[in-house]
């Protein structure tokens, strides 16, 4: 379990294929501090294992789901990646409950600056925007956000300065792709009504 609150960005320093999938190795720093072998971290939001590690960089192994499911595939060596390691016991909760189980790949449609906030809309299929609310939370590539607004094709959301340096949002362009997690407590709601519907 994760918080959506990026912790650093890492960056990916080579990638190997393996039978089943890609391997990657990710230069870090502050997530680096406690990582053990066989912890879990999320990489732009989709929850990873730590299979090697030394004083500057940890291994993952991405199987073929993996790789279906997100942005992984396109990944090269040199790409920023935000990092999370999980949620402890101990922790606060400052962003949401985001399971490192990446729903979709979603495009960004627009990018408007707002003064020192910038407003971007992700187009979402049909089959994540029902799960999305005005100020319900989304994570983003990992990062836990909230929804501004929507529209039957797009959700937005607004990013302030610090979100903007601590994570890898503002490098993002017209028609980049990025991992959605949807709100896991919006998929229970939705699937209370929906069953309580059917029953009536």
């Amino acid at each position: 379990m994760f918080t959506g609150l990026i912790e650093e960005i890492g960056e990916i320093s080579a990638i190997r294929k393996f039978n089943g999938g890609l391997e990657f190795d990710i230069n870090a720093d502050l997530v680096m501090s406690d990582l053990k072998i066989d912890d879990s971290i999320a990489i732009n939001g989709a929850c990873q294992t730590v299979i090697r590690l030394d004083d500057q960089q940890f291994t993952v192994q991405s199987i073929q789901e993996t790789l279906e499911k997100t942005t992984f595939s396109s990944f090269k060596v040199g790409t920023a990646v935000n990092l999370e390691r999980a949620l402890r016991a101990d922790s606060r909760l400052g962003g949401h409950f985001v399971q490192g189980h990446v729903n979709g790949v979603a495009g960004v449609k627009s990018i408007v600056d707002r003064g020192e906030n910038r407003l971007i809309g992700i187009s979402l299929p049909a089959e994540l925007r029902k799960f999305c609310i005005k100020e319900g939370s989304i994570a983003i590539d990992g990062i836990s956000l909230t929804i501004a607004d929507l529209d039957q094709e797009q959700i937005f959301v607004s990013i302030i300065p610090h979100t903007m340096q601590a994570t890898t949002i503002a490098r993002l362009d017209l028609a980049d792709q990025v991992n959605i997690e949807v709100d896991m407590l919006a998929k229970y709601v939705y699937q209370f009504n929906s069953k309580t519907n059917s029953e009536e």
